[in-house]
């Protein structure tokens, strides 16, 4: 066997992720998983038995169009034009993939070689980190620091390079929770259209904003040409196990990412794309009944947090809060996250490995509030302990 280690190089240090790592003590401990973002109901109903009727009519049981079933491609448009105004061909201008993760993954591999510089924001969710890397390209963050978590846009100015490629946004921006105001979204624009940068966009928390409003950049002057929009059906309708998710752009960005896409899954989820065709058409009483019910668990997880001694940076946007364990004396959110279910029976996540520099967010712990009112007000008990 030769000596040259296993894994590929650019994947070094990229092992077993955090959100394993975390549900697997959560799971040996029995303690409450508030790490992984995962809903522990499902969504609606008539959702569901749309799948099901899918699966008992036939449709989709075998491999669906390369691009996505008509129906799901036609419904991504129309939720387009419907919130944001966008006009989409759903024939050119529209890619199902497997999930979000798939949608970057494939995005990256498509449209980045190896010396590339992505700018993304820090922290950033770990598959960004991976997709680079598997790309060849190199990471530059553009760090959000607390307590506010804006970005500076005077800072993203001097990262830019002759080598940066493209610019990799998140928002709503998970783990912060932070939402792009239209003032930063135009500043951020002007900065591509000036240096000629692509701009990848992932938007899957699009539905779940609680201040302001979700602004995509794909409508801003310059910006639909260079912009590739990701989101997925997993965060809005609470099936995150179909995995089905989606590309929008312009037709060769969109051309551009199913060449690569095609060599990853090639197609997935059949059947499940029938049923979020329909899910994507609900009544406007879903988006917003889904969006208030989950700024109440939001509250509730943050008072709880703040009662049992955190320092809680609000979320405008997602499911997660951000906390920081400063208050407790203790500034290692690793270690924390590691004797936390055993000493109140929670599990949670340390931001700083969601960053380059792990010092940046060295004291910094993420919750998710997507879980049952009572699992929450369990969990809430369970933390008061640590006071």
């Amino acid at each position: 066997m030769k000596t040259r280690p296993l894994l590929n190089r650019r994947l070094d240090g990229l092992g077993t992720t955090i959100f394993a790592e975390m549900s697997a003590l959560a799971t040996a401990t029995g303690a409450i998983n508030l790490g992984q973002g995962f809903p522990d109901t499902d969504g609606p109903e008539s959702v569901r038995e749309a799948a099901v009727r899918a699966l008992r009519d036939g449709r989709g049981n075998q491999y669906p169009p390369g691009p996505g079933v008509p129906e799901l491609r036609q419904a991504i448009a129309d939720h387009q034009h419907r919130f944001y105004g966008l006009s989409l061909d759903p024939d050119t201008e529209v890619l199902v993939t497997t999930g979000a993760t798939e949608a970057i993954a494939a995005t990256m591999l498509a449209l980045l070689e190896p010396g590339d510089e992505v700018i993304a924001f820090e922290p950033f969710y770990d598959s960004y980190a991976a997709c680079i890397a598997m790309a060849g390209a190199q990471r530059v963050p553009l760090t959000l620091r607390a307590p506010d978590f804006r970005p500076d846009l005077d800072e993203l100015r001097a990262l830019i390079t002759p080598r940066t490629r493209l610019l990799l946004l998140n928002t709503p921006h998970n783990p912060t929770g932070t939402v792009l105001a239209p003032d930063e979204l135009s500043g951020i624009a002007a900065l591509a259209v000036e240096h000629d940068l692509l701009v990848v966009t992932d938007e899957v928390y699009e539905h779940l904003v609680f201040t302001g409003a979700h602004h995509p950049i794909a409508a801003l002057p310059g910006m639909r040409e260079r912009t590739v929009s990701i989101s997925s059906s997993g965060k809005t309708f609470s099936y995150t196990g179909w995995k089905i998710g989606w590309v929008t752009g312009d037709a060769p960005l969109v051309a551009a990412v199913r060449a690569a896409k095609q060599y990853l899954t090639f197609v997935s989820g059949g059947p499940f794309q029938y049923a979020i065709a329909e899910a994507l058409a609900l009544p406007d009483a879903f988006f917003t009944g889904f969006r208030e019910d989950m700024r109440r668990k939001r509250d509730l997880l943050a008072e709880g947090l703040r009662t049992a001694g955190f320092r809680v940076y609000e979320p405008e946007g997602t499911y997660f809060i951000t906390t920081d364990i400063s208050p407790f004396g203790d500034e290692d959110a690793y270690t924390f996250c590691r004797a936390l279910p055993e000493r109140c029976g929670v599990a949670a996540v340390p931001n700083s490995v969601f960053y380059d520099d792990p010092e940046a967010g060295r004291s910094q712990v993420r919750f998710t509030f997507c879980k049952r009112d009572d699992v929450l007000r369990d969990a809430v008990e369970r933390l008061a302990r640590l006071g």
